[in-house]
């Protein structure tokens, strides 16, 4: 059975996730920063015909807890075949570029930057035991610099220079390691699910989590042909779903 990691999953995107990866034979780890919150949900989910779902603490700025959960999987699985970086926050405010705290910034880096880093380094050699390992990095489409610089984009005006700035890093690191990567099976990519109405913004978002999940899971089960090192988002209304970078 293939086996799948995901971070901050114990709501929102991240859990519908979990439960579609379930519904698609994984057995799936529910990434919770508190155990007993993960514990909780996943008893919640079994006892609503869910299967192969485990809570497992992890919280992705604590070094000791990532190479705890990485231990785990391993004596359990003997490796992993997909790691979906969900973890994220908003950050502090006000993140005006001339008046944001620099500790607000950094704070903001360890979850969406340097947590997903450390992340994957820790279970990259239980992904390449993996035959068809995969990355998805989940960003957001503020991350993009292209669409940043465009006056006509519908959210221009939404800038923040923590949230912004460690979801652009996020894209340059999926780049730089899909590259790195490239001669392996794996496929690593930047995935927006789109503006979704969740407690991260209280709820205005348009899309649905179900939409959102449904849209990390097309982007991360695909075959040995799939891309890698790209963009995907699902607010692009394009075909190819790619979003600028």
């Amino acid at each position: 059975m293939n086996s799948a990691l995901i971070t901050g999953a114990n709501r929102s995107i991240g859990l519908e996730t979990a439960k579609q990866l379930s519904e698609k034979g994984y057995f799936v780890y529910l990434g919770s920063r508190n155990l007993e919150n993960g514990i909780e949900v996943v008893n919640d989910l079994t006892e609503n015909g869910y299967k192969n779902i485990k809570a497992i603490q992890i919280d992705v700025t604590n070094a000791e807890s990532i190479l705890a959960a990485k231990n785990t999987i391993e004596q359990e699985q003997g490796k992993l075949d997909v790691l979906i970086n969900n973890a994220g926050i908003l950050g502090a405010l006000p993140q005006e570029a001339s008046i944001a705290s620099l500790n607000g910034i950094r704070e903001t880096f360890e979850t969406n930057f340097f947590g997903v880093i450390n992340v994957t380094q820790t279970f990259m050699d239980l992904l390449k035991k993996s035959e068809n390992p995969r990355i998805s990095n989940i960003t957001s489409g503020l991350g993009s610099l292209t669409l940043h610089s465009d006056p006509s984009w519908k959210y221009y005006a939404i800038k923040g220079v923590s949230y912004v700035a460690s979801k652009a890093a996020l894209n340059a690191f999926t780049i730089t390691l899909a590259y790195e990567l490239r001669d392996l099976p794996f496929k690593i990519n930047a995935i927006d699910p789109g503006y979704t109405a969740t407690d991260f913004n209280h709820f205005s978002g348009p899309g649905s989590v179900e939409s959102a999940a449904n849209f990390i899971v097309k982007h991360t089960i695909t075959d040995k042909n799939g891309p890698t090192g790209k963009f995907f988002s699902n607010d692009i209304e394009d075909e190819s779903e790619e979003s600028p970078w």
